[in-house]
């Protein structure tokens, strides 16, 4: 199985929002050194807590800082930028670091209704035409002239680059189909709902065409994951996440707890049910326990890639995470 790493690069507390993109550098060579295939930074705004608001930039960064590790974004928000701005940005990291890059993009904001309009400087934000626009700016990178005078007489430059991966993100499956039409990997974000389906990956399995940027259906799945060295390590350093989990569900957002303030936290019985059936969003257990889990769901479901997102505390804690899965997984 091949193991990937997404990074929302998370401020954690006691730390800044510098000391978070610092994590994610740290982060990304240590899963060079360990022999992960990828890594993706995610696209936030408006979050203190989370800082990837600029996950091409970031990109560029650990690309330079790293060797082996295909580097890219989960995903660019399509909705901000123009066809043409996005595939100028990828040829550029794919010319300085050829056969690494991927260009990961999403459908969703990234941001509340006030961060969206600000991006689109007050105007009506394009929410309406994302497989269209992604199209475009596939056709750009590969150096094509998609129809019409908008994008067809201006090139993305440089040319003549090594191209690189084109992937979708989906969480409900409502995008498998169409990303498959275009020829584009489809990465799944269980850990947003865990709602995975084989009928999702089978249908986009059964309609790809291939393209310059994919030959062939690619599929990774992206869980969050808490592991230690025991399960009663592993579910303390976990507590945190889940109880940010509970607060999301309510429609709250903030600074995750450490895991000393989440164990004094006061839960509900109903809270830990549904912390126990958050789960299949969050794994927690032995490095042995995690990487059964993740071949039983590759089994059952097929897919050809885990990528793991982890938010301990602790920066070490977070590293070790990644230590122990590549002793059991690579």
């Amino acid at each position: 199985m091949r193991l990937s790493v997404l990074d929302q690069a998370p401020v954690t507390k006691g730390n800044n929002g510098v000391d978070a993109l610092n994590n994610a550098e740290e982060l990304a060579i240590l899963a060079d050194e360990l022999g992960y295939h990828r890594m993706w930074m995610a696209e936030h705004h408006g979050i203190n807590s989370v800082v990837s608001s600029a996950p091409e930039i970031t990109a560029a960064r650990l690309a330079a800082k790293t060797e082996n590790l295909r580097i890219g974004t989960g995903g660019v928000m399509m909705m901000h930028y123009s066809p043409l701005k996005m595939a100028e940005v990828f040829k550029t990291l794919s010319a300085f670091s050829p056969g690494r890059i991927d260009f990961g993009v999403g459908r969703a904001p990234g941001g509340d209704g006030n961060a969206i309009y600000a991006l689109s400087e007050g105007m009506r934000p394009g929410m309406d035409d994302m497989y269209e626009k992604f199209q475009i700016a596939m056709q750009l990178i590969s150096d094509e002239k998609p129809a019409g005078r908008l994008y067809g007489t201006t090139p993305a430059v440089p040319q003549g680059v090594t191209l690189p991966e084109a992937w979708m993100l989906g969480s409900s499956g409502n995008s498998a189909i169409e990303t498959a039409k275009m020829g584009a990997g489809y990465s799944f974000a269980q850990f947003f709902n865990g709602q995975l389906s084989k009928g999702i990956l089978d249908a986009y399995r059964d309609n790809f065409v291939p393209s310059t940027l994919m030959e062939k259906p690619e599929i990774n799945v992206c869980y969050m994951v808490t592991v230690a060295e025991t399960k009663e390590e592993a579910e303390y350093q976990a507590l945190p996440q889940d109880i940010s989990g509970l607060w999301l569900s309510q429609g709250k957002i903030g600074q995750s707890l450490t895991p000393e303030e989440a164990k004094d936290y006061p839960l509900t019985e109903m809270d830990k049910i549904k912390i126990q059936q958050r789960r299949p969003m969050h794994i927690v257990g032995t490095a042995k326990e995690v990487a059964d889990n993740l071949r039983a769901e590759q089994e059952k479901y097929g897919f050809d890639e885990a990528m793991i997102v982890s938010i301990p505390h602790a920066q070490e804690t977070r590293l070790n995470v990644y230590r122990l899965l590549a002793k059991e997984l690579l």
